[in-house]
């Protein structure tokens, strides 16, 4: 083995001491050792490189030539290597690093905004990227690690992949007056009113057709759009009942509106924390999934 994979930062760290210090002792006093215990550190230093890097007299020690070679090298090798350490503590103490999240637009649009303010206010010296995306794309950001992790539904396709779920988040119906609706509606009966739905590409519409077509019945899809704001923005034209998830529903109802549980059938979806299988999460990201917790709780009621 060549003696040079040997040197490590102990070695340096006593070196540099000595060359600071001029003294072994002095050095020793302030590296808290024994000078028996720095001057044979130095020495096997030495036999590693296989050149003396001190001049040693009665009085004081003076670096040799490769010595003094060595210093600088040690010296920014040393500084390095500690603001390496403080830069991986910073990020441990949450006062410093990058979070990159992705988030589905419902909730995105809810109850994100309060979590990355509360987050900001704790840790400002956490940098937070965000992607609003759908809940199939979402799940390809993990995939590809564009992210550190997403908050989303649950899908039976990507069961491969780590979800720690939140909270349960009910699937309503929203109507204006045009179409009253009680504190509940069977599934059954709104199967028969003109029903407005995202489009097919988004996970939830998959999950609500699916349900449907467990209890052996058909939705009557007046229109369908690609976001939630439209289909709240139909309903309350009186276009039709939008079925949508409980945290879209504006807050507080707008007048002349309504929100009914639909029953017959469990019409829900789980929310949680999508990582990739067997992926270790920073301290920034535990800390801002605790929050996001907190920001989604009120939904279990």
């Amino acid at each position: 083995m060549n003696h040079l994979n040997r040197v490590n930062f102990k070695h340096l760290h006593v070196f540099v001491a000595v060359a600071e210090h001029g003294s072994f002792r002095d050095a020793a006093e302030a590296l808290n050792r024994s000078p028996s215990a720095v001057s044979m550190q130095v020495r096997q230093l030495e036999e590693q490189l296989s050149v003396p890097l001190f001049h040693r007299t009665t009085r004081r020690v003076q670096l040799t030539s490769e010595g003094e070679e060595l210093l600088s090298h040690a010296q920014r090798a040393l500084h390095e290597w500690s603001l390496g350490l403080r830069r991986i503590r910073d990020v441990a103490d949450l006062h410093r690093g990058a979070l990159s999240i992705a988030c589905i637009p419902t909730i995105a649009a809810t109850r994100f905004p309060n979590a990355l303010v509360a987050f900001q206010r704790a840790h400002p010296g956490i940098t937070l990227r965000l992607r609003e995306l759908e809940a199939k794309a979402l799940y390809v950001s993990v995939h590809d690690l564009q992210v550190d992790f997403a908050i989303g539904p649950a899908m039976a396709e990507h069961m491969d992949f780590g979800f720690d779920p939140i909270c349960d988040d009910p699937i309503v119906a929203f109507s204006s007056s045009k179409h009253p609706l009680g504190a509940e509606v069977a599934l059954a009966r709104l199967c028969k009113m003109p029903v407005l739905l995202t489009t097919r590409s988004a996970g939830l519409r998959v999950m609500i057709e699916a349900e449907v077509a467990r209890r052996g019945l058909s939705l009557d899809v007046a229109f369908e759009v690609s976001h939630t704001a439209t289909l709240i923005a139909f309903a309350q034209a009186g276009l039709g009942v939008a079925v949508l998830p409980a945290i879209a529903v504006p807050k507080p109802l707008p007048e002349g509106t309504h929100v009914a549980r639909i029953t017959g059938a469990r019409m829900a979806r789980r929310i949680g924390i999508i990582t990739a299988r067997g992926q270790s999460l920073s301290p920034a990201a535990q800390e801002f999934i605790a929050v996001t917790r907190n920001a989604l709780l009120d939904l279990q009621g």
